[in-house]
C-alpha cells in the first residue's frame, strides 16, 4: 500500500500530540529564570555576607549548581522537572550537567571504559566543540577588528 504525502500528513496530524505552547513557554521561562535567580542569589550571598570576590563567588556558585544538577539527575528528579519545564532546564549550566550525567548513567552498564568513558560527552560534546570553535572565531575576528581600528 502506497501512502501519499497528503494522507501521511493527515494521519500524522491526527496522532501527534498537540503542543501546549500557551503553558510550556511561560513555564520554561519561569523555571529557567528561577534556576538563574538561585545562582544570582548565591553569588550575592557569597559576596555580601561571606566577603568573597565576585569572580570566586561566581565560580563556587557554578560548581554548586552543577553538583546539585548532577545529583538531581542521578536521583531522577531532573527528568521530572524537565518534563514540566522543558527548555527552561536545558538553557542554564544545570542543563549541561544534566546532559553529561544522563549520558554517563545510560552507558554505565557497558563498563567504565567502553561505556561511560566513550559516551559521557555524547550530548555535551557537540556543545563543547562548537562553543570552543565559535569562541576562537569570534576571538580572531575581534583581534583583527581591533588591529585595524
Amino acid at each position: 500500500m502506497k501512502i501519499s504525502r497528503e494522507l501521511y500528513k493527515t494521519m500524522q496530524d491526527q496522532t501527534a500530540p498537540r503542543s501546549k505552547s500557551w503553558k510550556n513557554i511561560p513555564l520554561a521561562f519561569l523555571i529557567g529564570g528561577l534556576i538563574c535567580t538561585i545562582g544570582e542569589a548565591g553569588i550575592h550571598i557569597l559576596t555580601e555576607y561571606c566577603g568573597m570576590e565576585q569572580k570566586n563567588a561566581s565560580a563556587w556558585v557554578s560548581i554548586g549548581l552543577v553538583a546539585v544538577s548532577a545529583v538531581c539527575t542521578g536521583l531522577g528528579w531532573y527528568a521530572k522537572l524537565g518534563k514540566h519545564a522543558g527548555a527552561g532546564t536545558l538553557v542554564p549550566i544545570t542543563g549541561f550537567a544534566n546532559g553529561v550525567v544522563s549520558s554517563a548513567i545510560e552507558a554505565r552498564t557497558e563498563g567504565w571504559i567502553l561505556g561511560i568513558g566513550t559516551r559521557i560527552f555524547a550530548i555535551a560534546g557537540p556543545v563543547i566543540l562548537y562553543g570552543t570553535t565559535a569562541s576562537m572565531v569570534y576571538g580572531l575576528l575581534y583581534y583583527f577588528w581591533t588591529l585595524f581600528k
